[in-house]
C-alpha cells in the first residue's frame, strides 16, 4: 500500500499543478490537490518503514476521507456544468471531481488492504 499511496500522491500533485496552470494561475486554491498529493507522497515514504506502516496508512486514509469530503461538491458542480450551467467554474469542477473520485478509489483500496492484512494475521 505504500507504493499506491505514493502513486496516488503523484497523480494528485499532477492534477493540482495542471489545474492551476490551465486555470490561468488565477487562484492558489487550484493547488490544493497538489498539496494533498505532496503529503501523500511523504506518507507513502514513511509507510515503507514496517514499524510505522499501520499508523501512517490509517492517517493516509483519514486524509483521503478529508479530501473526499472537501471535494464531493465538485461532482455536483461537474454534472451541473455538463448540463449546461455556464455559471460553474468548469476547471474547478473537473479538478474537484477528479480528486473526489481518486479519493474514493484510494479509500476503497485501503479498506481492502486493511481487511487483507487482518485476515492474514488470523
Amino acid at each position: 500500500m505504500p507504493h499506491n499511496t505514493r502513486l496516488f500522491g503523484i497523480v494528485l500533485t499532477l492534477i493540482g499543478i495542471i489545474g492551476y496552470l490551465f486555470s490561468g494561475m488565477a487562484s492558489i486554491t487550484a493547488l490544493i490537490p497538489a498539496i494533498f498529493g505532496i503529503i501523500f507522497i511523504l506518507l507513502g515514504r514513511l509507510a515503507e518503514k514496517e514499524s510505522m506502516r499501520k499508523h501512517v496508512m490509517h492517517v493516509a486514509v483519514l486524509l483521503a476521507l478529508v479530501g473526499l469530503i472537501g471535494t464531493a461538491t465538485g461532482i455536483v458542480d461537474f454534472f451541473s456544468w455538463m448540463g449546461g450551467n455556464l455559471e460553474v467554474n468548469a476547471m474547478a469542477a473537473v479538478v474537484r471531481t477528479l480528486m473526489a473520485l481518486l479519493c474514493i478509489g484510494y479509500i476503497v483500496l485501503a479498506i481492502k488492504s486493511f481487511v487483507d492484512a487482518r485476515r492474514s494475521t488470523t
